[in-house]
């Protein structure tokens, strides 16, 4: 059987010249399984890890929809209506829907918060064909008369599992209830958990379902690393990883990710101070100093990016070959879309992760999901034994003690308890006693007046 090749796909002619200056000739598995479904007008359930080319598998089914018998819409109204989960994924999307779109005459419209809602006003007074938003600045402004969603025959929730995790469920479904009944609707999500298949239930009309790849799998081109370190070295271990690789690779991309914004802002500053020019990117930045951040990453002018998991899914830099799990996630789902972060559009990455005591039970979590053991990585010079072996052995102490089940230290921990039935001197208490009778002092006698 022949490949399948982008010019084979009955895609308009202006999509094809776009796809054709943008190097693109054969599409990717969920690209190949989804673009047909969508030309013949089917809802859509598709569960794809991230990285595998899920805008444009969208993206280019509709904008041949709106490309066949083209028609400027009325002021106010929207056509093409995609939800996602962060600003900067709603970033991504409509540069793509404008890219491929290059040679039509759509207009593509972008609303999200933490910026003056104003310009945003004005781009839907023209209305859109497509419009691209994130949930709570889209029911801000339609609650205020800002657009009219009675005209939308497409509705597209792009990481839906991660906007459920976000919060946002409530939100899609007041979104949904102003959307009219006879329309197209496509759910992408990169895990099919329960919540998922509940929401495509209420919102999908006898959907077409692909899965490209098991839920909560790794990208095959990313090689996993652990590092055991402790705590307090996690810092000197970055600056010797960075300061190693820069030997061989002095351009490299690095997304490193932590868990807090404080973090974040620290560690970049610390690395700076290093010699290591980092910018830091998470949700109490203002989106003109995210967008900034991002500039200088993508252009080389900064080598290392530190964000946390408002960044997991909304940065698409195609050269990061390198990702650095500083912390590990508290939610295992989050392992999958940083390491996601690199080896994308076909290239290869690694992953690296550091891992503490107190971060065991998050590495367990991360095994588990993924179905597999990430190597780890014992030749660098922070490296922690103690860790190591509560690793190989999570049933023994650090001390090589069992961590349970030892009657010995039961009894060992138990020798200053009070004896059952008495007090700790060894005084028992008097026969028949209720043990839950509460004690009350002696009340002295009313002092009577002479």
């Amino acid at each position: 059987m022949s490949e399948l090749r982008f010019e084979t796909l009955p895609l308009a002619a202006p999509l094809q010249r776009a796809l054709s200056e943008k190097g693109y000739s054969i599409p990717s598995p969920i690209q190949a399984a989804a673009i047909p479904v969508l030309l013949e007008g089917n809802d859509l359930l598709a569960c794809a890890q991230t990285g595998t080319g899920k805008t444009a598998a969208f993206a280019l089914p509709i904008l041949h929809r709106l490309s066949d018998g083209y028609q400027k819409p009325r002021p106010y109204s929207v056509r093409t209506l995609v939800l996602a989960p962060t600003r900067e994924l709603a970033v991504q999307i409509a540069d793509s829907f404008r890219a491929y779109g290059k040679y039509l005459r759509t207009s593509v419209g972008l609303v999200y918060g933490g910026v003056s809602q104003r310009p945003q006003e004005r781009t839907l007074k023209g209305g859109l064909d497509v419009l691209v938003a994130t949930p709570g600045r889209l029911l801000d402004l339609y609650q205020q008369n800002c657009m009219d969603l009675s005209e939308v025959d497409t509705f597209v929730l792009d990481e839906a599992d991660h906007m459920l995790d976000m919060g946002f469920i409530n939100d899609i479904r007041r979104i949904a209830k102003e959307l009219p009944e006879e329309r197209q609707t496509l759910l992408f999500s990169a895990t099919m958990a329960g919540q998922i298949a509940k929401l495509a239930d209420t919102l999908l009309h006898n959907p077409k379902e692909i899965r490209i790849a098991p839920a909560a799998t790794t990208a095959e081109k990313v090689e996993q690393k652990i590092y055991h370190v402790q705590h307090e070295n996690k810092r000197p271990l970055l600056t010797h990883l960075f300061n190693e690789r820069a030997d061989g690779n002095p351009d490299e991309l690095s997304l490193v990710f932590t868990r807090t914004k404080h973090g974040a802002n620290r560690l970049a500053k610390q690395l700076t101070h290093a010699g290591i020019p980092a910018d830091a990117i998470h949700g109490n930045k203002s989106q003109a100093a995210r967008q900034k951040a991002l500039g200088r990453f993508r252009t080389g002018e900064t080598r290392v990016l530190v964000a946390t998991d408002v960044a997991a899914r909304g940065i698409d830099v195609k050269d990061v070959t390198l990702v650095v799990n500083y912390d590990l996630p508290v939610e295992p789902d989050s392992y999958v879309h940083r390491i996601g972060r690199t080896a994308r559009a076909g290239a290869s990455g690694l992953a690296v992760s550091f891992n503490s005591m107190d971060e065991l039970p998050l590495l367990r979590s991360i095994e588990k999901l993924i179905r597999q053991n990430i190597p780890v990585e014992a030749e660098h010079p922070f490296h922690a034994d103690e860790v190591a072996s509560r690793y190989q052995n999570p049933g023994r102490r650090s001390d090589n003690r069992p961590q349970f089940g030892n009657k010995q230290g039961k009894r060992r921990n138990n020798a200053n308890r009070r004896p059952k039935g008495g007090h700790p001197e060894g005084n028992s208490k008097p026969q028949g006693a209720n043990p839950n009778q509460r004690r009350h002092k002696k009340r002295r006698p009313a002092a009577t007046s002479r």
